[in-house]
């Protein structure tokens, strides 16, 4: 167990939380009494409920949302209206 004061936690956060991630137990005092012990975060591994959007029923689709104006098709296609600029 690697027990390091507030001070020197300070100073060598990285190499501590490494020393957590290979599993050593690493504890933080104040004045020689532990207060906090570093420790990974283990993965949250519950599976996602995908059967139903996170914003379905919130976002409302227009009815015409897939009808494109004849002018932008035309723009597209490079026929009629005005030619662009050269």
């Amino acid at each position: 167990m690697k027990v390091a004061n507030i001070t020197e936690a300070k100073a060598h956060l990285s190499r501590l939380v490494d020393r957590a991630l290979l599993g050593d137990d690493v504890v933080i005092a104040r004045a020689g009494r532990p207060l906090v012990r570093l420790v990974p975060v283990q993965p949250d591994t519950t599976p996602r409920d995908l059967s139903r959007g996170l914003w379905e029923g919130r976002v409302r689709v227009a009815d015409d949302f897939d009808d494109l104006p004849d002018d932008v098709m035309d723009a597209f296609e490079g026929t009629g209206g005005d030619e662009p600029p050269a």
